[in-house]
């Protein structure tokens, strides 16, 4: 009866239309998941489904030999007589028979040591052996959700598009891709995408894709947020210890060794699982591989699995990847998810003759109307049957199409997410109107909510409305406004904002800002609002320095080739300083005024609570900036709605700009500013990441310009960091010591070793923090350079919550200056 219900169960997932078809079982009638299927002496293959059932593309009547594979079972080879189509062959796989070899063990030889030597020792020749290649390539991707609560974090979560089952489960994310890949190396592909679909979305592009599956086990290292070591990378024995569990005889008299791979320390990016290595030419036969996500930075991931089957060609004599599944599952706030990607390579034209033209920038293209295709096209080239249950999305989620976009649904859909609960107020309030595309936003009076001494208590709402257009292209028109009461001051402003975005592959936006409004001295806010309220009301540390600004600003960016994206603006200004309203703070013990809102007397006790003298006269001008981002050896996705850039970690990054200030009413005032800063990022295989930044400029005709166009250099003095990395930072600087209009180098490098080191430290291993060393250097004339040295501890926090950071600070100028401790939280950049 069991046999009867698994096979009814089968028949059910097989595709309607399909050459040669049906379905893998083991003796004990389970079915066998995920094994390779392919045709003897070519590369034309497919793998079963996680039920079992198969279909492999022939397209001809004939006698072939079919060769069916997968781990921990004997391959068996089965030659059939195709005298019709569709024809049905339905396969038993035995157990593999393991045996242990007779071995002599001694205290320092280990069988399995000399066996992934000869494997790293080959590794460059057996992964050359099939590095340049031309295949079909087809992927699917399922996401799915488990025992989801009814609302999380007090909000009700509903089906989530009809995701969900009675039982609070079900398929979240289904797509499919089918493409033509041309692969020179593991980092060198271009792929066309001939055919993809995604549930419930008739326009709908997935974006599985051929790189994102590359996980090449004959590099030293498999990439992820930090760098894996593969269990046959050159420096693999400093992280893996190995034993040979057993060894089977593979078709065709090869001998398979297979080998179980443990990490010597816990925590270091090495896998857990099995390699199986063939005997004599020391090729990958499989991998069944697993890693935590808090190896790899993925937090959110319980555990990572990815499982490669290689196929044979004996006419080639050449083992070639033609099955691998990435699976994963992971959980937050007790909601329950888990994913698998299934990738198939087949039809391989090895060692082909490529132009010099065919790889370039572009490393993904999409055939006009390829997510158009009907179910006869996908029933006949999908070489992986749908499970019943993702047949049963399919058809859920594509009939519901229709209803989803009337009119009807849509209201329905919007009134329930355009609830407005007794907290919009205060948090902010969106309201949809999804059948004409747009929204309109309100930003809460608690976000936004502050406290300086200009202004004391302030509050600051936002009103915008957006209408996307429907182009498919996911551009769109924002007007918006944004508003601002002091209530020390007795002032309020307003600044108003109109936003085009013309496209999303040059993603030209032209925006139009003016009005009112008060702002940092330095352009780039260093001086965090909720961290200067604290500092401010609690510690009577006013850092926020605040000047008036009426403006019109008409400003574009777009990427003008691919690679060089262009900034440009032009404004009129009219700018006036602002003197402290407040000496209010929850201390009752006033022991001293707040220092000055004057920035240029914060450095000389005699001035520093001084809150007369203005730090420049009232006056206007006019504006202009030019600038440009070079991003070099950039690749990009062509999608049908959008370019993707991809950066090339080879090369650096370039941003030039040049800034004028002319026509003021105050003729001192009027500047030419120049600046370059270069970025670079450099993973070091798996010993961390180098990242750097260099920024350098000069101001011309610029001897008395206002305070506000110095150069403003990005301090803290309050103890706590606010972004993930250091790199735009000094934290130990205060806010506008070392401000300058004339030339200056600023420069930040920092090694986040990613656990090299603290996964080797007894105790401190398990806690899973990184090291980090930070050097940051700032030079202007007529001072000695100021520079920082730091070192830290990364990725700190409890289970899946790793938002902190603590680093020891040592600045000095001209000698020794201070030391102290900085509490990173790196979410507050994202509560600005």
């Amino acid at each position: 009866m069991k046999k009867n219900i698994i096979l009814f169960l089968l028949f059910l997932s097989m595709p309607a239309i399909a050459q040669v078809n049906g379905w893998v079982t083991s003796k004990k009638s389970e079915p066998v998941a995920f094994a390779s299927i392919t045709v003897a002496n070519t590369y034309n293959g497919t793998s079963s489904n996680e039920n079992g059932s198969y279909s492999l593309n022939i397209k001809e009547k004939g006698r072939y030999t079919i060769i069916f594979r997968s781990m921990g079972y004997k391959t068996r080879e089965v030659t059939i007589d195709v005298t019709a189509l569709p024809h049905t062959l339905n396969v038993t796989l035995e157990d593999e028979s393991y045996t242990l070899k007779e071995l002599v063990i001694s205290n320092t030889d280990n069988p399995a040591d000399a066996v992934i030597k000869n494997a790293i020792k080959n590794r460059k020749n057996n992964a050359d052996k099939t590095a340049r290649f031309e295949a079909d390539f087809y992927s699917r991707g399922v996401f799915k959700l488990n025992d989801i609560p009814e609302k999380i974090l007090g909000q009700e979560i509903g089906d989530l598009g009809s995701s969900l089952n009675n039982s609070r489960s079900g398929i979240l994310y289904l797509s499919e891709t089918v493409s033509r890949v041309k692969h020179l190396n593991s980092t060198t592909i271009k792929e066309h995408v001939i055919a993809s679909k995604v549930s419930g979305e008739d326009n709908g592009f997935s974006f599985n894709n051929a790189a994102a599956a590359e996980f090449d086990f004959y590099n030293n290292y498999i990439p992820f947020e930090v760098n894996v070591v593969s269990p046959i990378a050159d420096n693999a024995f400093n992280y893996y210890k190995y034993s040979l569990e057993s060894t089977f005889n593979e078709a065709g008299g090869y001998i398979i060794n297979k080998i179980k791979v443990t990490p010597k320390i816990e925590n270091e990016p090495a896998m857990t699982g099995y390699v199986y290595i063939i005997e004599d030419s020391w090729e990958l036969y499989a991998v069944d591989l697993s890693i935590k996500g808090s190896q790899i930075e993925q937090e959110l991931i319980n555990t990572l699995t990815i499982r490669q089957n290689y196929g044979y060609n004996a006419k080639a004599k050449l083992w070639t990847k033609n099955v691998q599944t990435l699976s994963f599952d992971a959980g937050l706030f007790g909601v329950g998810f888990s994913g698998r990607f299934t990738h198939v390579y087949s039809n391989f034209t090895i060692d082909p003759k490529f132009d010099k033209y065919t790889f370039n920038a572009e490393i993904l293209s999409f055939e006009e109307g390829a997510n158009k295709k009907p179910d006869s096209f996908w029933n006949t080239i999908r070489p992986i049957p749908l499970t019943k249950e993702e047949k049963a999305d399919y058809i859920k989620k594509d009939s519901l199409q229709d209803t989803r976009n009337t009119k009807a649904y849509m209201d329905e859909s919007d009134k329930a997410r355009n609830h407005f609960t007794l907290f919009s107020p205060a948090l902010g309030y969106v309201y949809h109107n999804s059948y004409k595309n747009w929204d309109a936003s309100y930003t809460g009076i608690a976000r936004r909510l502050g406290f300086n001494t200009v202004q004391a208590y302030n509050l600051e709402p936002g009103f915008y409305f957006t209408k996307y257009h429907d182009d498919k292209q996911n551009t769109y028109t924002t007007i918006g406004t944004d508003l601002s009461y002091g209530f020390a001051e007795k002032r309020f402003r307003a600044t108003g904002t109109i936003s085009k975005k013309f496209n999303n592959f040059s993603k030209r936006i032209i925006t139009l800002r003016g009005g009112s409004s008060i702002e940092q001295y330095n352009s780039e806010k260093p001086i965090n609002r909720i961290v200067n309220s604290i500092s401010t009301l609690f510690f009577r540390d006013n850092y926020m320095k605040l000047f008036d600004n009426n403006f019109i600003r008409l400003s574009y960016e777009e990427e003008v080739v691919n690679g060089i994206h262009l900034y440009g603006s032009v404004e009129y200004t009219r700018k006036r300083a602002l003197l402290n309203n407040t000496n209010f703070s929850t201390l009752k013990d006033l022991y001293h005024p707040y220092t000055s809102n004057n920035p240029l007397l914060l450095y000389d006790p005699a001035t520093m609570y001084d809150n007369t003298t203005l730090a420049f006269q009232k006056h206007h001008m006019y504006k202009t900036s030019v600038a440009a981002r070079i991003s070099f050896g950039q690749k990009y996705k062509t999608r049908p709605d959008t370019k993707e850039n991809i950066a090339n970690e080879k090369y650096p990054k370039l941003f030039l700009k040049y800034d004028k200030g002319f026509a003021s009413s105050i003729s001192d005032y009027n500047f030419d500013h120049v600046s370059a800063k270069v970025t670079y990022d450099l993973t070091i295989g798996n010993k961390g990441e180098l990242s750097t930044s260099f920024r350098a400029g000069k101001f011309f005709n610029s001897d008395k310009i206002a305070f506000t166009d110095y150069m403003h250099f990005n301090g803290n003095q309050t103890h706590v960091g606010r972004s993930e990395r250091y790199m735009r930072v000094f934290n130990f600087l205060p806010y506008y010591s070392h401000s300058t209009n004339d030339a200056y180098f600023e420069g930040h490098m920092e090694h986040n070793f990613q656990g090299l080191l603290t996964n080797s430290l007894p105790l401190i291993h398990k806690l899973n923090y990184y090291l980090v060393a930070g050097y940051h250097i700032l030079a202007t004339p007529n001072r000695s350079p100021y520079m920082e040295f730091t070192v830290g501890l990364d990725n700190v926090g409890w289970g899946k919550a790793r938002f902190l950071r603590i680093d020891y600070i040592r600045s000095y100028e001209s000698g020794f200056i201070s030391d102290g401790v900085i509490f990173g939280l790196t979410f507050l950049d994202i509560l600005e």
